[in-house]
């Protein structure tokens, strides 16, 4: 029996990005689903589960910190299961990053890092157990 894979959502405007990390995370082990801007990430989390979300701060068109929101009230989970990623922090990023004790990585990163960062917070599955 195989075993469920933990899915992932990148959400970042940067294609190359997106790419680099489904890439990434799909060698780890990951399921990897990827979204270029908040309002497409919203949409899909409407069909779709994943158990973390890897999220850009600063997207154009819906923020990262509203599209965070957003989620986390349909998906609660996500309020524990999200890894925030920036090169720059304003204040209201810094308080809800305080508020909900997700982590935060600083781009550019090492794609080491940031897997280790999502392993972290990722739930933890026993061999052979299916969600």
């Amino acid at each position: 029996m195989e075993s469920h894979r933990i899915r992932i959502l990148v959400v970042d405007d940067e294609p190359a990005i997106c790419r680099a990390l489904t890439i990434a995370l799909s060698r780890a082990g990951y399921d990897v689903l990827s979204a270029q801007s908040g309002d497409a990430a919203l949409s899909l989390l409407r069909t779709e589960y994943v158990d973390v979300m890897l999220i850009d701060l600063r997207i154009p068109d819906t923020r990262g910190d509203v599209v965070f929101e957003l989620a986390a009230a349909s998906h609660p989970h996500l309020r524990r299961r999200t890894l925030f990623m920036s090169g720059d922090i304003s204040e209201r990023a810094h308080r809800l990053i305080l508020s909900c004790k997700c982590p935060y990585i600083r781009k550019p990163f090492e794609l080491r890092e940031l897997i280790g960062a999502v392993a972290d917070i990722a739930p933890k599955r026993a061999h052979g157990q299916s969600a």
